[in-house]
């Protein structure tokens, strides 16, 4: 299977959770309006939404990208940086949404901050992509050895965390997690 082939959501705003859940789905379900939504009913007493960006630009949190995973019978595990990722299970993982740091541009010009960024990795006919939407394509990572080297090194940043996608029946039984191993 070519990239082509390959669903891929591309950055806009700060739309990168909305882009991490559609690109995990491999289709677009979710809008800028149903990630508001969501954060409506996780916060329906406030007047500054919490979840969401004050500018109304998107940069949502993890309680939307959780609740908008269960709105689908999905669940978001919050993955544990004290474990190997030789650990996981990995038929039991329908996806990864990683929040790692991320260089702010104006244009062509990098400023010296770092910002938050979800982006999302998913295997699709044997082969792993990583579908981060501030790619001009999804990118092959290739089988579950290179998956595995690619999770680590994200993770090995201090400030990067990893959220799987898994079924609610793999969340409650916690079958994503090969219970032989031990933590690191």
């Amino acid at each position: 299977m070519s990239e082509g082939d390959v669903f891929h959501e591309k950055q806009r705003l700060e739309l990168c959770a909305i882009h991490a859940l559609n690109n995990v789905l491999q289709e677009r379900v979710f809008t800028k309006e149903t990630a508001d939504d969501i954060c409506k009913r996780l916060a329906p007493q406030c007047v500054v939404n919490p979840h969401r960006s004050v500018l109304g630009t998107g940069n949502y949190d993890v309680n939307v990208i959780m609740a908008a995973l269960q709105s689908r019978e999905l669940a978001a595990v919050w993955w544990d940086k004290r474990r190997t990722v030789q650990s996981l299970c990995m038929p039991k993982v329908q996806g990864f949404i990683l929040n790692v740091p991320s260089r702010v541009s104006l244009g062509i010009v990098f400023l010296p901050l770092r910002r938050r960024h979800w982006l999302a990795v998913r295997e699709v006919n044997g082969q792993y992509y990583n579908l981060d939407s501030k790619l001009k394509s999804p990118v092959c990572i290739g089988g579950e050895a290179e998956l595995r080297t690619f999770l680590s090194e994200q993770l090995s940043q201090d400030v990067a965390e990893m959220l799987l996608v898994v079924g609610r029946e793999v969340e409650e039984d916690g079958s994503w997690l090969n219970s032989d191993t031990p933590m690191k």
